[in-house]
């Protein structure tokens, strides 16, 4: 006997859903309602004005609660920090000192290059410990999918927009070379 319940209440409960889909009207297309009455669609549009005005007019019963991101989002130019340059140029140190960053800040950073030598930034595993947003040379942006290394050839600057993502200590260096002064050292906390 139950089992013959049990059966029963399982047909029932899956043939609900299957009858309340069969009796609901079917909804009409909005190109199509506009275009057999337009009058009807321009009231329509008004009182949905009406309702927005109406629910803008209401107290909040909940307030929403913003993260330190602003209420645009985490991309939000106030929410952006410009960091100290790195430098790439023979004999001079990459950077002044090291960079203390937020799990998901947003910053941007310039790399600028004297040209008195071929020389290049790499860390891959700082780059995978960020998002970058967007590396622009000569004002043309570019959005990658991943980095490994920035090389300059002759004089020039880069800038890139990024968010920190995982927590470490993580450092962008001259290939090849081995001094204290030749990376830049990111903490991401």
């Amino acid at each position: 006997m139950t089992k013959l319940l049990t059966y029963l209440m399982l047909v029932a409960g899956l043939a609900m859903p299957a009858a309340a889909q069969e009796a609901a009207p079917a909804p009409k297309p909005a190109a199509a309602a506009e275009a057999a009455d337009p009058a009807a669609a321009a009231e329509e549009e008004d009182d949905d004005d009406e309702e927005e005005e109406a629910a803008a007019a209401a107290p909040a019963t909940t307030q929403v609660e913003h993260h330190d991101f602003g209420p645009s989002g985490i991309m939000t130019r106030s929410n952006r920090e410009d960091l100290a340059p790195l430098t790439l140029a023979s004999g001079k140190p990459v950077a002044e000192a090291a960079y203390d960053l937020k799990s998901g800040g947003y910053y941007r950073i310039k790399m600028i290059s004297d040209g008195s030598q071929e020389l290049a930034l790499s860390g891959g595993d700082f780059f995978r410990a960020v998002w970058v947003n967007e590396v622009v040379i000569n004002d043309i942006e570019i959005r990658p999918m991943g980095v490994h290394s920035i090389e300059f050839d002759d004089a020039g600057e880069a800038e890139m927009s990024f968010i920190a993502v995982v927590p470490g200590s993580y450092s962008l260096s001259i290939p090849g070379s081995s001094g204290d002064s030749q990376k830049a050292v990111f903490n991401i906390r």
